[in-house]
């Protein structure tokens, strides 16, 4: 083979092509040899298929002198068909008779064993049967007394309380789960008690009126029940919704969703007094500390939405702000 000259790379590119034209080749004679070997496989599958055929034409043949029409000579074919097909079909009925004759004999010898068998003194097959009654009796035993397990006794002694212990763990979770359902049951005894809500109703000036609620109703059950009061006297709510209405307390909007028990429970405050004291007293110190709970506080606000967006730059409302929970309100003040 003659030598490449040239650069490093194009002799690696080379040889790899070099390669790859052997490859292909030895695939193109294994594909070759494969293709033959089909081939092979055909023609044996096609003579053994010719094989009747075959036999009839050359009784077709011999049976066939001279002249013959067309008609006689297809007459003749399917005649000599039909001879060989019952020819066939013997051969087969013969080979499966064959086959029954030799299944009797087997069968007839295997029954004069067993009855040579049952002649003798000993029957194994009555001897495995008492063997399998037995088992199953001694299984039926095992399984109807169950080993007891010894149980070790604790030292009376010895501290455990500080170990795992199913009972006790039981016991701790019942109390537990009795004194949360006598606690559930306080707490809805105290949002069941009425309480009486002292509000005005702001529009520039106050109009004070007094309902009386539930402590776990929550701010919007509030208004519409103040609605119901306010729309006789004021014609501006006969259309208005709770949606429309705000509840000022302690200079703070609260939030529809709260209720007056959520106030009571977390004792929360607000800029100018306490959130958890719904009736009134007017003589509220200018500042107060409120660490200290005094029973001091003003009477909510219940505003018009549409009043509040035109006047929010205008003292009382300009000093309202929405309620945070989060926020913290060291000092009460008011101005």
């Amino acid at each position: 083979m003659a030598q490449y000259k040239g650069a490093a790379s194009e002799a690696g590119r080379a040889m790899q092509l070099m390669k790859k034209r052997e490859r292909e080749r030895e695939q193109l004679e294994q594909l070759k040899q494969k293709i033959a070997e089909d081939n092979m496989v055909k023609s044996n599958i096609d003579k053994k298929f010719s094989a009747h055929y075959d036999a009839v034409e050359q009784e077709l043949k011999s049976s066939t002198v001279g002249l013959v029409t067309l008609n006689d000579m297809k007459a003749k074919q399917e005649a000599l068909v039909k001879e060989r097909e019952k020819q066939l079909a013997k051969k087969e009925q013969s080979k499966e008779l064959q086959l029954k004759l030799e299944k009797q004999k087997e069968k007839k010898r295997k029954e004069e064993q067993k009855r040579k068998i049952a002649s003798l003194s000993f029957n194994p097959d009555e001897g495995e049967e008492e063997e399998e009654e037995e088992e199953e009796e001694e299984t039926e035993e095992e399984i109807c007394i169950p080993a007891k397990k010894k149980k070790l006794g604790k030292n009376p002694d010895v501290d455990t309380s500080f170990l795992p212990d199913r009972d006790r763990e039981e016991e701790e979770n019942r109390l537990r789960e009795e004194l949360r359902q006598e606690w559930e049951r306080k707490q809805e005894k105290i949002k069941s008690e009425e309480i009486e809500i002292t509000f005005s109703y702001w529009d520039g000036s106050g109009h004070r009126k007094t309902v009386k609620m539930k402590k776990g109703n929550t701010i919007q059950q509030f208004l519409q029940r103040a609605l119901e009061v306010l729309r006789k006297d004021f014609s501006e709510l006969r259309s208005a919704g709770v949606e429309h209405l705000m509840y000022i307390k302690e200079d703070l909007i609260i939030p529809h969703h709260h209720s007056f028990y959520d106030f009571i429970v977390t004792k929360a405050r607000g800029k100018s007094g306490p959130l958890f004291n719904f009736d009134v007293h007017d003589d509220i110190r200018l500042v107060n500390d409120a660490t200290v709970e005094k029973d001091e506080s003003h009477a909510g606000k219940v505003v018009l939405r549409s009043w509040y967006e035109k006047n929010k730059h205008i003292f009382p409302a300009s000093r309202w702000e929405p309620y945070d929970p989060e926020k913290k309100w060291d000092k009460y003040t008011i101005r």
